[in-house]
C-alpha cells in the first residue's frame, strides 16, 4: 500500500492506526447530517415555488339539489375581487384523489358528502384582506373559509429551518470532535517518537520539517478515513431513498441534491483530509516550540 516516506515511523503507533476509522466515523455522520440539510432546504423551495400565490377556499356541501348553487356564487364574487387571477372548483375525482393517500384507495364511498374546494390563483404580490373577503363569501355560502397557504407554509418552513440549524450545528460538533482527536493522536505520537526529534534536531532538522512528516500522515490517514465514511453514507443515502420511495407520504420531502449539494457531500474526504493535516501541522508546531 502506499504510504508517505517519513523520517519518523509514524504508521506504527497503535493511535494512527485507529484514527481512520475515527474519522470515518465522524465523515458518516457528518455526510448523513449535512445531506438532510440539504434535502430540507430543496423540499423547501419545492414547497414555496408550488404554494406561492394560491389560496384554498372551502365551501361545505350543501343538499344534492342545491349545493351547486353557492359555488356559483362563491366563484363570481372570488372572480370579481381585485387580485384574484383564476378561481376554478375541483372535480369531485379530484377530491377523492386527495383523500386516497389518507383514507386508502377505494376507500371514499361515492355518496360522501364532500366540501366544494375552489383553487384560486393570485396575481403575484397580490395583496388581500382575507377576513374581509371571507366575510363576504359566508354572506352567500354560509361556513366558507379561506385557507391561506401561506399561513401553514411559513409554520411548517420554521420548523424545517430549525431542524436544518440542529442538522448543520451537529456538522460543526462533529467538526470540533474530528479537530480534538487529531490533537490528541498527534500528541500521542509525538510523545513516543519524542527522542526521534530530538535526534533530528542534533542533525539539523528544523521544526517544519518535522511538523511536515506528522502533517502528511494525517493527511493521509484523514483522506483513507473520510474515503470510508462518505462510502458508507452513500450506501445509507440509497437505503433510505428506496424505503422513503415506498412510502405514500405527500409531505415527506424528496431526497433529491442539487450538483452543488452533491459538490459539498463529495468534498467531505478532501476537507477531512485538510482539517486532519492542517490541526497535525499546528499542533506539532506548537508543541515543538516548547520543547528545549
Amino acid at each position: 500500500m502506499l504510504r508517505w516516506r517519513s523520517p519518523l515511523p509514524l504508521h506504527e503507533d497503535a493511535a494512527n492506526r485507529f484514527l481512520p476509522w475515527i474519522v470515518a466515523l465522524m465523515v458518516y455522520l457528518a455526510a448523513l447530517a449535512l445531506g438532510g440539510a440539504l434535502v430540507i432546504d430543496g423540499a423547501i423551495g419545492r414547497w414555496r415555488s408550488s404554494q406561492s400565490d394560491t389560496l384554498t377556499v372551502q365551501v361545505p356541501p350543501g343538499d344534492a339539489a342545491t349545493q351547486d348553487s353557492p359555488v356559483d356564487a362563491v366563484l363570481d364574487i372570488l372572480r370579481a375581487t381585485p387580485g384574484v387571477a383564476a378561481a376554478r372548483p375541483l372535480e369531485r375525482s379530484e377530491l377523492v384523489s386527495l383523500l386516497e393517500p389518507w383514507l386508502g384507495r377505494g376507500n371514499v364511498a361515492p355518496d360522501l358528502p364532500l366540501p366544494w374546494l375552489i383553487d384560486v390563483t393570485l396575481v403575484p404580490n397580490a395583496v388581500l384582506d382575507h377576513l374581509v373577503l371571507e366575510t363576504r363569501l359566508q354572506v352567500v355560502a354560509p361556513g366558507t373559509e379561506i385557507d391561506d397557504t401561506a399561513i401553514w407554509l411559513e409554520r411548517l418552513t420554521a420548523a424545517a429551518r430549525s431542524l436544518q440549524a440542529v442538522a448543520l450545528a451537529v456538522v460543526l460538533a462533529i467538526g470540533a470532535a474530528a479537530v480534538g482527536t487529531v490533537m490528541f493522536t498527534t500528541r500521542t505520537s509525538l510523545t513516543v517518537h519524542h527522542e526521534t526529534i530530538e535526534i533530528l534536531h542534533l542533525m539539523g532538522a528544523h521544526d517544519a520539517f518535522v511538523a511536515r512528516a506528522f502533517a502528511r500522515q494525517a493527511l493521509w490517514l484523514g483522506l483513507r478515513g473520510g474515503v470510508l465514511g462518505i462510502s458508507l453514507a452513500a450506501l445509507t443515502g440509497v437505503a433510505v431513498w428506496y424505503f422513503i420511495g415506498r412510502i405514500d407520504a405527500p409531505l415527506l420531502p424528496r431526497l433529491v441534491l442539487t450538483p452543488p449539494g452533491w459538490a459539498a457531500l463529495a468534498a467531505l474526504p478532501l476537507v477531512s483530509a485538510w482539517v486532519a493535516m492542517l490541526t497535525a501541522r499546528v499542533t506539532v508546531m506548537r508543541a515543538l516550540t516548547r520543547m528545549p
